[in-house]
């Protein structure tokens, strides 16, 4: 019954009707839901919204023009915070992260959502590392519970280094499975959702810049839901374009100072089976500590969607931390980097 009540939530917030109107009203509902698929409650990709696409793509060059012409001591880092780089955690080791995402959406007015993930990362070697994570939310229902599980999984397959510079490639595959039903236009494969995702990454590194792209397409696998299953996205097409740059310390002393990284990313999804879109920004800071502990901090907004969602608009703080050298065998064996 519960999930019942968030869906009837999710339609009036499509139909843009009251509560207190449903209530009222029985045959309103019943009139509600068998029009649900009507073309009054699907939203196209509008002349505006094609234009607002294109004012955010001019933005976002003039905005990594800004960080290039930064003082010649900064220096680019690539560790971001909403995306993966071309370039994998150091070989040998592993890493063990918390990330949590809190949301105000429309299915709980009266709270703060929280989504807590649990994730451990292997660098099996330079070329290649895997991701394991699981969630518990209450996203989805009124008490937290276990969400879902993903695997990740990111190949390496070209690399140009130069002294303070180095462009990287790398393709990549994920799959998802979710307990959660099918209620929003949004893929998502960080707890929302089931599915498989697969793409490439391009990473450019200069001494105090760094940029990167990735492309990636998105399938649902989770049953398509009984009623007005025409109404929801199933394939998507994910794109985003980032930029780091690393603040403090002007000048490396020691592996124990503490860093500074700033970080802007576009994050974007066209919907491939439906007319339906978003585009986000996301910025963050983050702290590195004694080389080894990593903190995130990040506020994600939407700035252009015709998409129904759970948010527009995410706060994210991560902790990360890396044990090198751990999978290791005994004996000399070759750096890996």
């Amino acid at each position: 019954m519960k999930s019942v009540s968030y869906k009837l939530k999710a339609i009036l917030y499509r139909s843009n009707t009251s509560v207190y109107e449903i209530m009222s009203s029985t045959p309103k509902l019943n009139l509600l839901l068998d029009d649900i698929s009507s073309t009054s409650y699907r939203s196209d990709l509008s002349l505006s919204g094609i234009k607002s696409q294109f004012k955010i793509f001019l933005f976002f060059p003039i905005l990594l023009f800004a960080i290039a012409i930064l003082p010649e001591e900064a220096r680019g880092q690539e560790l971001y915070v909403f995306t993966e780089p071309a370039s994998n955690m150091p070989a040998k080791s592993l890493s063990a992260k918390y990330s949590g995402k809190f949301v105000k959406t429309i299915m709980h007015e009266t709270r703060i959502e929280q989504r807590h993930t649990a994730e451990v990362m292997f660098g099996l070697n330079k070329n290649w590392m895997i991701h394991g994570a699981t969630t518990f939310s209450d996203m989805y229902t009124d008490q937290m519970r276990f969400e879902s599980g993903r695997v990740y999984a990111k190949y390496r397959f070209l690399s140009n280094d130069q002294v303070h510079k180095h462009f990287r490639m790398a393709a990549f595959g994920e799959a998802s499975h979710s307990r959660n039903e099918l209620m929003f236009d949004e893929i998502s494969l960080e707890g929302d959702q089931s599915g498989v995702q697969a793409g490439l990454i391009a990473t450019q590194l200069w001494n105090k810049l760094a940029v990167s792209s990735t492309v990636s397409f998105i399938q649902v696998t989770k049953e398509k839901p009984k009623h007005h299953p025409e109404d929801h996205p199933y394939q998507a097409f994910n794109y985003s374009l980032s930029a780091g740059l690393l603040v403090l310390p002007v000048e490396y002393t020691s592996y124990n100072q503490t860093n500074l990284n700033i970080y802007v990313e576009l994050l974007g999804q066209q919907a491939l089976d439906r007319k339906k879109y978003y585009v986000d920004l996301a910025p963050a800071i983050q702290l590195i500590f004694n080389s080894t502990y990593k903190l995130n901090l990040g506020y994600r907004f939407q700035l252009n969607t015709n998409m129904l969602r759970m948010s527009p608009n995410s706060f994210n703080i991560a902790f990360e931390t890396v044990f090198l050298n751990v999978l290791k065998r005994k004996g000399k064996e070759k750096p890996d980097q």
